[in-house]
């Protein structure tokens, strides 16, 4: 396998990022408004903000992406972690990004005192959970939503 490198987005990655973005949305079969796009963004590049980026690079081309967020929980003193989105680049998939970009949360989660990642998957992307069945462990809740308006 060539050599990924995984680093955090700057601000000269998002003509990289937004293509593997699109991707991510259109594997999702859904779209976001431009506006969220640019404010998603200008939060990745906030030091004040709680959401991290970062790319998989294969030489000079962005193979994957992951964002993540830290949030409080009521069960623990320290962070937990919400790994939002993790996508990789279809040409790329089996080769061990995905696993990579993750184990790069989970580094970033350690390294700032956090004590848990944690992540949804849609029940029909089976290919992404044969992976997630080795690094992490089920939960067993079922999640529930409603939108507001």
């Amino acid at each position: 396998m060539p050599t990924i490198q995984i680093r955090p987005v700057t601000a000269n990655d998002h003509a990289a990022w937004l293509p593997l973005w699109q991707a991510y949305l259109a594997f999702y079969e859904t779209a976001l408004d431009k506006q969220v796009h640019a404010m998603t963004w200008q939060r990745f590049l906030d030091p004040g903000e709680p959401t991290h980026a970062a790319l998989a690079w294969q030489d000079d081309q962005a193979v994957g992406l992951v964002h993540w967020i830290y949030h409080r929980s009521n069960w623990s003193i320290e962070n937990s972690c919400y790994l939002q989105d993790l996508f990789v680049d279809q040409r790329q998939r089996g080769g061990g990004v995905g696993r990579l970009l993750i184990e790069h949360v989970y580094a970033q989660v350690q390294a700032a005192g956090g004590t848990r990642v944690h992540w949804l998957t849609h029940e029909t992307n089976t290919t992404a959970m044969q992976l997630y069945d080795r690094i992490a462990q089920r939960s067993g809740f079922v999640q529930y939503r409603q939108t507001l308006s």
